[in-house]
């Protein structure tokens, strides 16, 4: 394969205009979080509520309770972030790449993975109080009763009242131990299928529009996996710490030590049936639609 040709596999979306990516980032986040929303919440619930027997148990007795909206509660939260969040993320991403960047040369795949572990860190700030929300709305159970939260709005009302911006921010730390290596397999992985689709083609010849379709559902999809894989274990611990009472844990590693002395290993990886279930679609969604919107900005804007 020739240089160029290796250059172009490696090009990042990043590079786009930073209008642009904000916008189609935005766009692929909202279309993951409407496509895995209710694996998400079906996984809070797993993590936090011991009452279920497993995935399909939750989400029937969800249902049966709550409707099919009971599904999407708390998604207001992040589809508020997701913009913001995508950006970041990507342009967190792309920052990282030109820091470890060294004479034009392609990044191996352990710089990849240190470029997306730090795009994790400028996400935190925006992530943590909108998983704070989002998990809370979560658990609340559909009795019929009345619920503590009424939305994302009132429940960022009521934690600000009990405890400040403290509260609001509760399991920052957990959620940048997750994020961090999370973010790094994340990139990592889609970078490198990516790369592997565009070395597929013969020298001379071009991607064509079905494979290179194709080829993103796959690496997205699998970049999801990668994320979950690695960040499972931090994502419980964060989801336990963030809906616990005030005084119940006093902090990450408290919320470690009474789970494994009380359920063993094996919570920490509870609910990762619908994680593995969310993954695929969820993140496959999100690259398919990063990647329509930036081609139409492109087509329709050319010098944004």
């Amino acid at each position: 394969m020739s240089e160029d040709k290796l250059a172009e596999t490696q090009a990042p979306v990043v590079n786009q205009s930073p209008i642009k990516y904000f916008i189609s980032g935005g766009f692929g986040g909202i279309c993951t979080v409407i496509v895995g929303h209710p694996f998400d919440t079906i996984k809070v619930r797993l993590q936090t509520n011991s009452s279920y027997s497993g995935m399909m148990d939750c989400a029937s007795k969800t249902i049966q309770k709550e409707g099919v909206r009971g599904l999407y509660k708390g998604m207001s939260a992040p589809i508020a972030g997701v913009a913001p969040i995508f950006a970041i993320s990507f342009f967190g991403f792309g920052v990282g790449k030109k820091l470890l960047q060294q004479d034009d040369q392609p990044l191996s795949n352990t710089r990849l993975f240190m470029a997306g572990a730090f795009s994790g860190i400028f996400t935190t700030s925006v992530m943590a109080p909108g998983e704070r929300i989002k998990c809370l709305l979560q658990v609340q159970q559909g009795s019929g009763g009345e619920q503590k939260y009424k939305g994302m709005i009132d429940c960022a009302r009521q934690l600000y009242k009990e405890g400040g911006i403290r509260s609001i921010y509760k399991g920052s730390l957990a959620t940048l131990l997750r994020d961090m290596p999370a973010s790094g397999m994340y990139f990592l992985t889609y970078e490198f299928i990516k790369k592997k689709v565009a070395e597929s083609v013969p020298e001379g010849q071009k991607l064509t529009p079905t494979r290179e379709f194709l080829g993103t559902i796959f690496a997205g999809g699998m970049a999801g996996v990668a994320n979950w894989s690695v960040g499972m274990p931090q994502d419980v611990l964060k989801s336990r710490l963030q809906t616990a009472p005030e005084g119940m844990y006093t902090g990450m590693g408290d919320v470690f030590r009474q789970l494994m002395k009380n359920e063993g290993p094996m919570a920490l990886y509870k609910g990762f049936a619908p994680v593995m279930a969310r993954a695929v679609p969820a993140n496959a969604a999100c690259f398919i639609g990063l990647e329509l919107c930036m081609r139409f900005l492109n087509n329709v804007a050319p010098n944004l």
